[in-house]
């Protein structure tokens, strides 16, 4: 029995207005997206340009009234060509299928045809069912999160677990001794192969990373941060970071929660555009389609209007959010705050620094535009030349990548370029428009058996370097006496502590008209300096605080940081760290 069955050509067309230059009276047209007009010599020699307006190459008015023809017409297929005036059917065409059902298949892989930019042959959106296109993965291991692409394989990443896959090709094992031979399929996925481990990128697919052959990714079910290489899958947060990484990670929530953003003061309106002071957050932490809660002043009531935020913009210096929503809202002034709602889950945030060649990871608690404490946050990198982790690092991305040997971080819909240093600038340790002192931190800890009395402190390197703290170990715990039953807290513990050592020249001072330092002093171009004892009275302890000289104790931890006058963003070098001691008498 034959059966009719209608076929049509279909095509969509976007109509888009032009882009007209800013100030008063007329502007010429303009092609969205690009604000230039490149002129340049191709390969040939021949110069050539962006096209120029197709319709008319008139001015628009800056008023609704238009001079000439403001709008194009775009065509929504691929197949149309660049900056054609007709449209012609070809042989494309669709059939509709009625069954409507949708099937959610998180674990499968589909083949479409190819696209030819060359030639303009598009398949993109063929799918035969006459050849093994689909490819499902074991839904025991969660949905696919993310795909990449290496010379003609396929790594896909799931949940709790990562696999290989050949693209149009297929392995035969043949022979006594297994040979391998490789054997070209059309448009086919091969079988799966997992790597060995049970590792996967979990629900953070915006952890990938990768440089050269190595993959970095973040498996947060796992708390651990992984790379995968020639070698397989690896470990690399075991590298000294174990117990960090393990701890952190579990903090970060995986589902979506409701953050709120607390503003006061509402002004303006009725209407869809209203204002408010800025209190204790900023306007960058409200995001473009949030939703609202308003508390009014006379009652306290909370109540949520169906208004969703479409515009955020800062005025008055910084100290005024002028918000516009999609439906008004009338008399905003009656409210005494307003809470704005986003849907908010945490983040690992990865990409390759290709100019220090690290791996860098931001795992992002609660995820927010900027943030100025780094206590929902911490961003670390790993270097391959050490196999460890190198730093700390006060910046908190949406997003980082490289691109041409630059490292580029991504906030608030800006793009942010680290290492660049301009001679007439001080930038050094600016994130996103804000300054931040560098430190390191570590730990003496020469004969560990032997307690030590660590008299001097000294470093080679750059001028502006300061001494936030130097102090020995913890003693123990003794009970406290006062309490029945007896009881073991923080303050019965000792520990030994000097006072903040200066910089060089925050140091300095005047007597006698002689320059002293009551900080570092240079010596030889090494930095040295006294350790003064501030430690509290010990029981039975008859000379104590800065009567005596050193702090006592098995090791001692120490930190340096930049100070905030010498050269603030300028460069400066630590190269090595020591200290003078003596076996103590006790």
């Amino acid at each position: 029995m034959a059966y009719e069955l209608e076929v049509d050509y279909y095509n969509s067309f976007w109509i888009k207005k032009v882009e007209r230059t800013a100030g008063s009276g007329s502007g010429a047209n303009n092609w969205p997206g690009l604000p230039w007009n490149p002129n340049f010599l191709n390969s040939s020699g021949v110069a050539v340009s962006y096209p120029t307006f197709p319709f008319g190459g008139g001015t628009v008015s800056n008023s609704d009234a238009t001079v000439g023809y403001p709008w194009y017409v775009e065509e929504a297929r691929i197949k149309g060509g660049f900056n054609n005036n007709i449209v012609s059917l070809g042989v494309r065409a669709y059939t509709v299928d009625e069954n409507v059902n949708l099937t959610n298949r998180s674990n499968s892989l589909i083949f479409s045809g190819v696209f030819n930019d060359r030639t303009g042959y598009n398949e993109t959106n063929v799918f035969s069912v006459g050849e093994p296109i689909v490819r499902d993965a074991d839904p025991i291991n969660g949905s696919i999160q993310r795909l990449y692409t290496e010379n003609t394989n396929l790594i896909i990443f799931q949940e709790n677990k990562v696999s290989n896959a050949l693209l149009s090709k297929s392995t035969v094992y043949s022979g006594e001794q297994g040979a391998e031979e490789l054997l070209g399929t059309p448009r086919t996925i091969g079988q799966l192969v997992p790597y060995l481990g049970e590792y996967g990128i979990s629900r953070n697919p915006e952890s990938f990373g990768q440089f050269g052959y190595r993959k970095y990714f973040a498996d947060r079910n796992r708390s651990a941060i992984l790379r995968l290489s020639r070698d397989g899958i690896t470990e690399i947060s075991s590298y000294g970071m174990r117990d960090y990484f393990r701890d952190y990670l579990a903090l970060i929530p995986e589902d979506f929660t409701n953050f709120l953003v607390e503003k006061v003061g509402v002004t303006g309106g009725p209407g869809k555009v209203f204002s408010f002071t800025v209190n204790s957050t900023t306007c960058c932490d409200i995001e473009i389609g949030s939703s609202m809660q308003f508390v009014i002043a006379a009652t306290g009531a909370i109540t949520t209007p169906a208004s969703i935020v479409t515009d955020v913009a800062v005025s008055g210096g910084g100290t005024t959010c002028t918000i516009t929503v999609d439906v008004a809202i009338d008399n905003p002034g009656q409210y005494d705050k307003v809470y704005f709602v986003t849907q908010r889950r945490g983040k690992v945030v990865g990409g390759f620094d290709v100019h220090n060649q690290n791996y860098v990871v931001s795992m992002q608690k609660s995820p927010r535009s900027v943030s100025t404490t780094t206590d929902s946050y911490s961003t670390v990198s790993f270097d391959e030349a050490i196999n460890g982790w190198i730093s700390f690092y006060d910046y908190k991305p949406i997003l980082v990548d490289s691109l041409k040997n630059k490292y580029y971080s991504f906030v608030d819909s800006n793009i942010y370029e680290h290492y660049y240093q301009n001679p007439t600038e001080t930038n050094v340790g600016v994130f996103y428009g804000v300054s931040h002192e560098a430190s390191i931190s570590f730990i003496f800890n020469p004969n560990p058996s032997i307690v030590k009395n660590f008299s001097t402190v000294a470093y080679e390197g750059s001028n502006g370097w300061e001494v936030d703290f130097f102090m020995s170990d913890y003693e123990g715990i003794d009970p406290d006496v006062s309490s029945s039953p007896f009881t073991y807290n923080d303050n019965n513990q000792y520990r030994d502590t000097t006072a903040p050592i200066r910089s060089y020249d925050e140091g300095v001072y005047t007597q006698n008209g002689v320059s002293l330092h009551a900080g570092f002093s240079r010596k030889e171009n090494r930095y040295v300096a006294n350790l003064v004892s501030s430690s509290p009275v010990r029981p039975g302890e008859i000379i104590f605080g800065n009567q005596m000289s050193g702090i006592k104790g098995y090791i001692a931890n120490v930190k340096f940081s930049t100070d905030g006058s010498t050269d603030v963003g300028g460069i400066k070098e630590l190269f090595a760290v020591s200290s003078r001691f003596v076996p103590s008498s006790y």
